[in-house]
C-alpha cells in the first residue's frame, strides 16, 4: 500500500488577510505576511484504499461531518487533477487547538496538500504546492515555507502563491501563545470575512492599510528591527478587528480576558520589555517578543492569568 506522511507547521499572520475576492479559489483581496511557528504543527498520512468511501481521521477519531466534507472536497479536487477515482484514507494528528483562531487549518491543509502531492507523484515545486494548499485553506498557502512568508494575492490560481522572505531568521524573535479559550470559535473566519467585506464602511480602506504595513514590515525584517515588526503587526491586527467592530451588525472575536491580556502587554511594554500582541479570528493572544524577554513576560502573565495555556514558540520550518 502506498503511504506518504508530511508535516507542516502553523503560521501567525503579522500582516493579516481578511476577505476573499474569490471564495471558490480562496483568492484574498490583499497580500499578507506571516511567521511559521515551530511548536504548533500537523502530521498527515495519506494512502490509497480499497473501500467504497474515503476514510478521514483526526487525532485518531473519525472526522466530524463538517471536517469530513471540507477534506473530501479537497480530495475530490486532487482526484480531478490526477484523473483518478481512487478512494483515500487520511490520518491527521493536529498538535494545535483546532478552529480556535490558531491557524490549525493552515498546517492541516498544507500537510494534506504535501502528502497527496507525493501520493499522486505530482512533482510540484514548493511554490506550486503553496497554490495547491490554498485551495484547501487560504492561510495554508503560507505554511509551505518556514520563517517569514509573504502570500501574494494574485489574480488567478497560478499567481496567488506564497514566497519565503526569510526562511531562517537569525535574530531572536519569539512568540508567546496565550490560549484563553481553546473551543471552536462562534463565528468562523469565512463567515466573519464575508460580513466584514459586505458591510463595514471601512473595508475599502483595508487594502491600502495592508499595502503600507507590508512595505514597512518588509523593511523592518530586513533591518532585523524587532520593535518595528511588533509595532506594525499590532497596529495591523487592530485595523483588521476594527472591520469586524464596524460591520453591520458588528461582531467581535474578543472575550473579556482578551482585553485584559492586551492591557497586561501594554503594562509590560511600559516596564521596558519588548512586547506586542497580535490576534487572529479568535480570542487568543500571541505576543511578539525576544528570547531575552520571553521568560519574564511568560511568568508575569502566568501569575495574572493562571487559567490560560501558554506556549513559547520560535520560527519554524517549512513543509517536511
Amino acid at each position: 500500500m502506498t503511504t506518504t506522511t508530511t508535516t507542516a507547521h502553523t503560521n501567525i499572520a503579522l500582516i493579516k488577510y481578511w476577505g476573499k475576492k474569490d471564495e471558490h479559489l480562496h483568492l484574498p483581496y490583499t497580500d499578507s505576511l506571516s511567521l511559521t511557528l515551530d511548536g504548533y504543527y500537523s502530521v498527515t498520512t495519506t494512502s490509497f484504499i480499497q473501500a467504497p468511501n474515503d476514510q478521514i481521521f483526526i487525532n485518531h477519531h473519525p472526522a466530524s461531518p463538517e471536517f469530513f466534507s471540507r477534506t473530501e472536497k479537497f480530495l475530490n479536487l486532487i482526484r480531478k487533477i490526477n484523473h483518478s477515482s481512487q478512494k483515500i484514507e487520511v490520518k491527521t494528528d493536529n498538535f494545535v487547538p483546532t478552529a480556535a483562531g490558531l491557524a490549525s487549518s493552515a498546517s492541516g491543509f498544507a500537510a494534506l496538500a504535501g502528502s497527496l502531492a507525493k501520493l499522486f507523484q505530482m512533482s510540484l515545486t514548493k511554490t506550486e504546492l503553496s497554490a495547491l494548499a490554498r485551495l484547501g485553506s487560504g492561510s495554508a498557502t503560507r505554511s509551505i515555507f518556514g520563517g517569514f512568508v509573504q502570500w501574494h494575492q494574485g489574480h488567478n490560481s497560478q499567481t496567488s502563491i506564497a514566497e519565503p522572505i526569510l526562511e531562517k531568521p537569525t535574530f531572536p524573535i519569539r512568540l508567546l501563545s496565550v490560549v484563553i479559550n481553546n473551543q471552536a470559535k462562534k463565528i468562523s473566519s469565512t463567515t466573519g470575512m464575508q460580513q466584514a467585506v459586505a458591510t463595514s464602511p471601512f473595508y475599502p480602506q483595508w487594502p491600502h492599510i495592508v499595502q503600507q504595513d507590508l512595505q514597512h514590515i518588509l523593511k523592518a525584517i530586513k533591518n532585523q528591527d524587532l520593535e518595528q515588526i511588533g509595532a506594525i503587526a499590532e497596529a495591523n491586527c487592530l485595523a483588521m478587528h476594527a472591520l469586524n467592530w464596524s460591520a453591520r451588525p458588528a461582531f467581535s472575536y474578543f472575550e473579556d480576558t482578551t482585553y485584559q491580556v492586551i492591557e497586561a502587554v501594554k503594562k509590560l511594554r511600559q516596564r521596558g520589555y519588548l512586547a506586542y500582541y497580535t490576534i487572529d479570528a479568535g480570542p487568543n493572544v500571541k505576543i511578539i517578543t525576544t528570547s531575552k524577554d520571553l521568560l519574564p513576560i511568560k511568568e508575569y502573565l502566568q501569575t495574572n492569568f493562571p487559567q490560560a495555556q501558554m506556549t513559547a514558540l520560535k520560527p519554524g520550518p517549512g513543509l517536511q
